[in-house]
């Protein structure tokens, strides 16, 4: 069985992220490993050197009982199941504490909230999550506060034109089947991209031969404000979820975690970002 992890900070805001991931677990048919990363033990002094495994088996003990208890109050009665699994990490990092715990279980996709608290320690939607794409080895999902799980329609993906989102897109497709939902391809090409419209029609034909899916639309936009542009679209199609592929040299992240767009995301409203790389986008397999 596939595996989606949920990690939680404890905050009110990583609730609305562990509902949706439990739904999107449950509709798409994968197994849900809840994790908190948590640091090392304080120790001061070699005296307490010899408690070191109790001080670690009882850190333990205590995050899974509070995992257990998130759940209890978020999911209802019908979580406890063998297809769910808590399960926390101890490490002096939290990116990497996540990432250990995905690479561990073979993780399809890595679900957190926009907002973090305590173990997180800043906001997610900035560099801890840019981060986490950038490293984790499967896509990432960031759920922001007040996000409701149910009836996820539209999913937005956009296109660079580039060889890797065929199979971006083609994975996307596995999540938005069972989900009912449509994919709007978009790009957005600026007055010198006066080749925009051609490169939309191979693209299409190029998707078109790979991708068995017949809920898909394509929309070319001209804007010399790209992102501000995607921001204005995803509200007028009131997308459900936003979709990029970061690339190393000339990803969407270097531009759309910049703290003047963030801002005006915020300000925009809820939309769930979820993110491939280029080094993970033939990953997620069901």
């Amino acid at each position: 069985m596939k595996t989606l992890l949920y990690a939680t900070d404890y905050s009110e805001n990583s609730v609305f992220a562990l509902k949706y991931a439990y739904y999107i677990s449950q509709k798409i048919g994968l197994r849900m490993v809840v994790t908190h990363v948590f640091e090392n033990p304080m120790v001061v002094g070699t005296e307490v050197f010899d408690e070191l495994p109790n001080m670690s088996s009882n850190a333990f003990k205590f995050h899974r009982s509070r995992l257990e208890k998130l759940c209890s109050k978020y999911l209802g009665s019908n979580w406890d199941n063998p297809d769910v699994r808590l399960e926390a990490v101890q490490h002096n990092s939290v990116i990497k504490g996540i990432i250990s715990k995905a690479e561990e279980w073979h993780a399809q996709m890595i679900v957190v909230g926009t907002k973090g608290e305590s173990g997180l320690q800043e906001v997610i939607l900035g560099s801890t999550t840019k981060k986490l794409i950038e490293k984790a080895p499967c896509p990432v999902m960031a759920i922001p506060q007040g996000v409701e799980h149910t009836n996820i329609q539209t999913m937005v993906y956009a296109t660079d034109f580039e060889e890797e989102d065929i199979h971006a897109i083609l994975k996307l497709t596995e999540i938005a089947k069972p989900l009912g939902a449509k994919i709007k391809v978009v790009h957005v090409s600026t007055n010198e991209e006066y080749a925009g419209d051609l490169l939309m029609e191979w693209f299409r034909d190029m998707l078109k031969s790979k991708v068995d899916y017949p809920d898909i639309e394509f929309e070319l936009l001209f804007s010399e404000d790209i992102f501000d542009t995607l921001r204005v679209y995803l509200g007028a199609v009131d997308a459900d979820i936003v979709v990029m592929l970061e690339r190393e040299k000339k990803g969407f992240l270097n531009k759309w975690f910049h703290k003047d767009l963030v801002k005006k995301m915020e300000d925009y409203g809820k939309i769930t970002l979820m993110s491939f790389n280029e080094h993970n986008h033939q990953t997620l397999y069901f």
